[in-house]
């Protein structure tokens, strides 16, 4: 698994590739605050400290203050990340993935948070029909140029998945590395058709104990057994836990009855 950069994200149901923008400042607005004006709002928000635990958009604007939906920000934040001639995550799949394909049925695929087109591209070329959903427009315009590239096609969608919905009953598999959101897990199940495959792949909480987990989110990370008990109406293909001292993850392959 490649290291990666760390990440504070500014709420608990979004991406969760932890470590970039370690400098990334969030705010909110205290409950305190409540029927004040805003210009005393942003005020009081330049010289009060937040806490951790306190919902915390990104963004400046008036509604991103009040709702904490800072998705704009986040998008152009990924935007300026995926913007150069590098790719930040490689052009080589997953190596779980990668392992466990013969497992996958051939058919159409989704990847979820596809980034810059690493998995996606891997699933055109083995015969795979790939949908790939990422909030980064930069990076779906990478994905499509690896795709070229390797001489497939696949087909990207630019959405922030905190608001996606997946089609039901439409994949034979759906690939979700390194990206956690809870509420997606009950939409994943739906999307796969009977028989269909899920490969996911996460952060445990043993990650917060490695240097490289330092700061990271609790909310971010599978607990210890999660995501088995997450799929366990499914049947489980492949299993394990791994801590390697850089890296501790959770890997599954899933299949739906």
């Amino acid at each position: 698994m490649r290291t990666m950069p760390r990440i504070k994200r500014c709420s608990p149901d979004i991406p969760n590739i932890h470590r970039l923008y370690r400098s990334l400042r969030c705010v909110s607005i205290p409950t305190a605050l409540a029927g004040l004006s805003l210009g005393l709002i942003f005020l009081t928000l330049l010289a009060k400290p937040v806490s951790a635990g306190e919902l915390k958009p990104k963004g400046t604007n008036a509604y991103q203050l009040v709702t904490g939906d800072d998705s704009e920000q986040d998008r152009t934040h990924w935007d300026a990340l995926f913007n150069k001639t590098a790719y930040v995550f490689g052009k080589e799949p997953a190596p779980f993935l990668r392992t466990h394909i013969d497992k996958l049925p051939v058919g159409r695929a989704l990847d979820i948070a596809m980034s810059e087109g690493r998995n996606a591209v891997y699933l055109a070329k083995k015969g795979f029909s790939v949908d790939g959903v990422d909030i980064s427009e930069v990076a779906l315009r990478k994905a499509k140029r690896l795709a070229r590239e390797n001489h497939v096609s696949i087909n990207t969608i630019n959405a922030d998945l905190s608001h996606y919905t997946i089609k039901p009953e439409s994949y034979q598999v759906i690939v979700n590395i390194q990206f956690f959101q809870r509420s997606l897990i009950s939409q994943i199940k739906r999307g796969l058709k009977k028989g269909g495959v899920v490969v996911y792949e996460n952060y445990t909480v043993d990650q917060l104990n490695n240097a490289s987990g330092q700061g990271m989110r609790r909310d971010y990370v599978v607990e210890k057994g999660e995501l088995k008990e997450l799929f366990k109406d499914f049947e489980i293909l492949v299993y394990k836990e791994t801590n390697d001292g850089t890296d501790a993850v959770a890997s599954l392959v899933a299949r739906k009855p």
